[in-house]
């Protein structure tokens, strides 16, 4: 008698196990039906239509500059610029062409706001009359958030390092061109800059990249920004929010002058 009990038990087992296999099996049937069916090729144009949202329209003015934009430097005046030394008013040179050169020795310039990710346009030109070499030919920097900076640079028969020359994102990625125009004659940048993000704790999680166009030649392509731009010494990745634009004085008579400066907001 008790080895039929146990017998019984054993085959309950048996038939409980197979009907919870079964019914296993036939769930995973199930929802690859369904995605099957989800996945099934649509048969109408309209099904693969998307109506909403729609883009907002941009604009241009007579100048080029997007409606979105924010106009930073337009030739006219230092509204949006303050001194980075002591936030006190820019004393570079307003010149009557529509551009400002930089005054030697008066100190880098920063935008008054402050900016996150941005698409950001900037028009330099190194000084036909500066002689000097390496990196003392005509040599600013565009740095987004203070911190990162784009190599303003004259390299026109002139050679120094080539992860600090023109169009580098300094000592950390080498162009992929060096497309400079003619000493003494205007280059574009058009950089679009997506900022680093930290946690709590401060640490990064996620790094900031830019991308480069110069004269309208790709010459960094989304590139990985490994941390601030430093002279001597690694990168640092010490948090940050949003933070100013700012435009170097090298302090060694550099000549280099700015204009059509304007940015637009990606966040």
């Amino acid at each position: 008698m008790k080895f039929k009990s146990i017998s019984l038990l054993l085959l309950l087992i048996v038939l409980l196990t197979a009907c919870e296999n079964n019914s296993v099996n036939n769930n995973s049937e199930n929802e690859t039906t369904k995605a099957t069916e989800q996945k099934k090729e649509p048969t109408k144009p309209e099904e693969t239509e998307i109506w909403k949202p729609v883009p907002p329209k941009v604009n241009f003015n007579e100048s080029g500059v997007p409606s979105d934009a924010i106009v930073l430097f337009d030739g006219t005046n230092f509204n949006e610029w303050i001194s980075s030394r002591d936030s006190t008013a820019v004393q570079w040179n307003l010149n009557e062409n529509g551009s400002m050169t930089v005054k030697d020795k008066t100190g880098d310039i920063q935008t008054k706001r402050n900016f996150g990710s941005v698409q950001l346009h900037i028009e330099w030109r190194s000084d036909p009359n500066n002689t000097q070499t390496n990196q003392n030919k005509s040599n600013s920097g565009v740095f987004l958030q203070n911190r990162y900076e784009v190599q303003v640079l004259d390299n026109n028969d002139n050679p120094t390092y080539v992860n600090g020359q023109v169009a580098s994102i300094y000592k950390q990625s080498i162009p992929l061109a060096m497309a400079s125009v003619e000493t003494g004659k205007w280059n574009s940048y058009d950089i679009i800059y997506h900022a680093p993000q930290f946690n709590k704790e401060g640490k990064k999680n996620k790094s900031g990249t830019i991308t480069v166009l110069h004269n309208g030649v790709l010459v960094q392509d989304h590139f990985e920004i490994e941390g601030t731009s430093e002279y001597i010494g690694w990168p640092k990745n010490e948090a940050h929010g949003k933070a100013p634009i700012k435009l170097q004085d090298h302090q060694d008579n550099s000549g280099v002058s700015y204009r059509n400066i304007w940015v637009r907001e990606l966040e």
